[in-house]
């Protein structure tokens, strides 16, 4: 049993090491393909995105709070909040939520 734990610790590592490693290998010269460039602009974005939402709904005591305040940031930030005035509105949409709903 014990022998598989590194097998399999050394394929996460063949595989980590690949998708980084082959792109800096195989991509030398500028990339051009439109579709692509998008796709790389886009990758920090989703990926700050997918690591904060499951964090969003689950950092309150009730998941109505964690809705209300979602829904509030995402409408401030539509008509133009600035960060800072999206994230202290959530803020006090979560401290109503819980309130209100506490009681």
């Amino acid at each position: 049993m014990k022998h598989n734990v590194y097998l399999y610790i050394l394929g996460m590592w063949a595989v980590s090491y690949l998708i980084r490693v082959l792109p800096l290998t195989l991509i030398r010269r500028q990339i051009t393909n439109k579709t692509i460039r998008s796709f790389l602009f886009y990758v920090p974005y989703v990926t700050l995105a997918v690591m904060t939402f499951p964090a969003i709904l689950s950092a309150t005591q009730t998941p109505v709070s964690a809705w209300l305040a979602l829904a509030g940031g995402l409408a401030l930030a539509w008509f133009g909040g600035s960060l800072f005035q999206v994230s202290v509105a959530c803020c006090a949409i979560v401290f109503v939520a819980e309130l209100v709903l506490r009681v």
